[in-house]
């Protein structure tokens, strides 16, 4: 009898060219015996493995807890040598039971096959195991290959260079508050415009540039106003992955990276969570119907920040709500029409002598009707049709509405073999309108005859209501060269017409994964990506124009992908990112004045390293380590400088330790360099600090000194408790910035002016809260 660590057998001999190798296990498909337990017990497993070998999603198809609880969160360690058609790796889904005895001995538990019952009760998805009090023994034989009771390919594997974030880890991480897009800030190649804020520069290209995506839906924004949430509950987020550049030519019109958010599939029995904190209260519930063919789902947050600040500062109003509804039914096998609502608000305004002034109100919803067909091993189809509504109030009634109304077809088809085509269509009407409240008599979109005091700033950001057409399709090949080797080639086209002008994007992208051992994988992405003028941040409604031409971008990354022992994995890329014709009105702050920046176009570039680490933060110890060496640039005819947003050196590091008995704690540790600031030509005092003494005499060539880094804490303090067969609850501390920490940013150094940076914060947001779910 084999140990049950040995590696899995090879197929027999006689095996046909095309058959399917279930996964094998490569380590101990075991799971530590819950505190507190009492007696035997069984969980089955329905796990996702993907094609590198790691468990993508585990779901506990019958158990009790805190047995099923426990196993769910052991599967995330879970390596297998992946299944294999024609010898090359694919993703699968099998069924796998994992036993626990109440023993003595510190064997490791049992897990082997078992065929499919019914579907029971899951596990809370992202519990975690809490520390042994008792080992379980192991019944029976050591584990082996499971035998595929179910194995369904998907033959889809992550695009070189993508980072993901899955649900059951993201909401463990310190200081991201349990939100899976408040997370992204990890991941390597991401950098803070200032801490705490949910606005990233992403090798190089501006907020205003990075995409933001869930299920395939365009979403303007990502987070609440200021130190809020994410706009969506993370209860029905699955998973977050970030392309950084080069991506799949599925993604498109945004010249920097893409953030895609994938939704949890509709499940067929009832579950649900809620959450009650300092500055919000949120819940989700889902239950099946017509005999688990159709699934229900709602669920929302409000703020009650206002009553808080009522208090603190009563001149100041805040709040924000979201919303998530979601209906689905199997009108087919394989074949589900699904309805999808979501939206959010946010609000902010003053008070002085009676008087509100409203400084942000912002309101999006969407409505997405999609038909889902599944056919084949691993081919699926996709129509949709999608109702957005995007709103900006200004000041003094005025607003900025953009309505749209989009459609998309997409197609995934496995050829035979391993060759696996993607395909797709789409088409988006925007109604972008301006409405300054003038009255009746004015103009559509109350722009009025003789306004023509408007500056170039607000001719660029809002013009005059106009209605944009946006049609696209793109198609690409995951294709196996040899077992070993993948290439995917893609080419994306877009045709854009705006007020008139008319703009034509030919974007190719071509990426590629050879793997150069076990465990060792090279992996490249390169591809053009281009976009229509940009804000500096999102904001609904606020549509640029286009004038003067697309953004258009080059982005090249190369890097080494590596398992290590102790189940960490670990990347090293290097990445060189060209922008051209692009519109940053931050990072070119210096090379015109401050209303010309939202007109100016600009070269652009970036380059640098990244590493990272990671060892699931779901096991009893568990952690990550991301580093990122870069430089960013802008330049406009012959004016060249460092961009006015780049930092050098961006690292975090956390840890995360189960501590036994439901209780949990982790820190993280975030730094970065200073931004750079720039000194005019005149006689300056030197700045406290920073590096490079005095400045240069006046008339004097302008020059950049360095501002001082930023290094702040966080922590994340957990206890929590099984109730019944599958409900937990949970009392969560989570602090950023436990250390206080001011960040200094640049100020105005010329002839005028004195050379003195701002101090800002320390931005600390303590957030404490009772959360759970069945």
């Amino acid at each position: 009898m084999p140990p049950p660590d040995a590696p899995p057998a090879a197929p027999p001999p006689d095996a046909p060219p095309a058959a399917l190798v279930p996964p094998a296990p490569l380590t101990p498909l075991s799971a530590d015996y819950p505190a507190g337990a009492h007696g035997d017990a069984t969980v089955r497993l329905v796990l996702t493995v993907n094609a590198d070998g790691t468990v993508r999603s585990a779901v506990a198809e019958d158990g009790v807890e805190p047995f099923a609880s426990a196993a769910v969160a052991a599967a995330t360690s879970f390596r297998f040598a992946p299944a294999t058609r024609s010898g090359a790796p694919v993703a699968a889904r099998i069924r796998v039971e994992v036993r626990f005895t109440e023993a003595a001995s510190p064997a490791p538990p049992d897990a082997s096959a078992a065929a499919p019952p019914d579907a029971s009760a899951a596990a809370p998805p992202g519990a975690s195991a809490p520390a042994p009090e008792r080992p379980a023994t192991a019944a029976g034989p050591a584990p082996s290959a499971p035998r595929a009771i179910e194995v369904t390919v998907r033959g889809e594997q992550p695009a070189p260079g993508v980072s993901s974030l899955s649900r059951g880890e993201v909401r463990i991480i310190p200081g991201a508050f349990g939100d899976p897009f408040r997370a992204l800030e990890v991941l390597p190649g991401v950098t803070p415009i200032v801490s705490g804020l949910p606005f990233f520069y992403v090798r190089g290209s501006p907020p205003g540039n990075v995409g933001y995506f869930l299920d395939g839906i365009r979403v303007p924004y990502l987070y609440h106003l200021g130190l809020g949430p994410s706009v969506v509950h993370p209860g029905i987020v699955d998973r977050v992955d970030l392309y950084p550049g080069g991506y799949p030519a599925r993604h498109g019109r945004y010249a920097g990276g893409i953030v895609a958010g994938e939704t949890t599939p509709p499940l067929p029995y009832w579950h649900g969570e809620g959450m009650l904190r300092l500055v919000d209260v949120g819940g989700l519930v889902e239950g099946p119907f017509a005999g688990n063919r159709g699934a229900a789902l709602l669920g929302g947050r409000y703020s009650y920040t206002a009553l808080l600040l009522s208090l603190a500062a009563p001149e100041v109003a805040l709040d924000y709500w979201d919303y998530q509804a979601r209906l689905s039914y199997e009108v087919a096998p394989e074949g589900r029409v699904s309805l999808f609502a979501f939206g959010a608000h946010d609000f902010l305004a003053s008070e002085e002598d009676g008087e509100e002034t409203t400084l942000f109100d912002t309101t999006f919803h969407r409505l997405d009707l999609r038909y889902d067909q599944a056919y084949g091993q691993g081919s699926a189809l996709r129509g949709a049709l999608t109702l957005g509504h995007d709103e900006t109030g200004i000041e003094d009634g005025q607003k900025a509405l953009t309505r749209s109304l989009g459609a998309r077809l997409s197609l995934a088809h496995r050829l035979r073999g391993e060759t696996m085509i993607r395909a797709g269509i789409d088409a988006v009407v925007d109604d972008n309108e301006l409405d300054l409240g003038i009255g009746a008599d004015a103009p559509p979109g109350g722009v009025a005859p003789d306004d023509d005091d408007d500056s170039p700033a607000d001719d660029f950001l809002f013009g005059r209501s106009r209605v944009d057409l946006t049609v696209g399709g793109y198609i690409e090949s995951d294709i196996a060269i040899t077992p070993r080797l993948r290439i995917t080639p893609g080419l994306r086209l877009d045709l854009y017409h705006s007020d008139g002008t008319v703009a034509l994007a030919v974007d190719p992208r071509l990426s590629a994964r050879l793997s150069l051992g076990r465990g060792v994988t090279f992996v490249q992405a390169h591809g053009v990506a281009s976009q229509l003028p940009s804000f500096v941040v999102p904001i609904p409604g606020v549509r640029p124009r286009l004038q003067d031409g697309l953004q258009r971008s080059f982005q090249s990354s190369a890097g080494v992908e590596l398992a290590l022992p102790e189940d960490i994995t670990a990347t090293v890329s290097v990445f060189h990112n060209a922008f051209f014709n692009m519109t940053d009105a931050l990072g070119a702050l210096g090379l015109e004045s401050a209303e010309d920046a939202f007109t100016l176009r600009a070269l652009g570039a970036a380059t640098g390293v990244e590493l990272s680490a990671h060892r699931r933060l779901t096991r009893r110890v568990g952690g990550f380590a991301s580093y990122t060496l870069s430089r960013s640039t802008r330049s406009i005819g012959r004016s060249r400088q460092v961009s006015s947003f780049d930092r050098t050196h961006v690292a975090n590091v956390a840890l995360t330790y189960d501590l036994g008995r439901g209780y949990r704690a982790g820190g993280r540790v975030v730094f970065y360099s200073g931004l750079p600031q720039r000194i005019d030509g005149a006689t300056l005092p030197p700045i406290s600090g920073v590096p490079g003494g005095s400045g240069s005499l006046a008339g004097g060539a302008a020059r950049w000194e360095r501002l001082p880094p930023f290094f702040r804490l966080d922590v994340r303090l957990e206890k929590r408790w099984s109730i019944g067969k599958s409900g937990w609850l949970a009392v969560v501390l989570d602090v950023l910035n436990t250390t206080l920490s001011k960040e200094t940013l640049p100020g105005r150094c010329d002839a005028f002016s004195p050379c003195k940076p701002t101090t800002f914060g320390p931005v600390t947001v303590p957030n404490f809260g009772l959360e759970g779910g069945f």
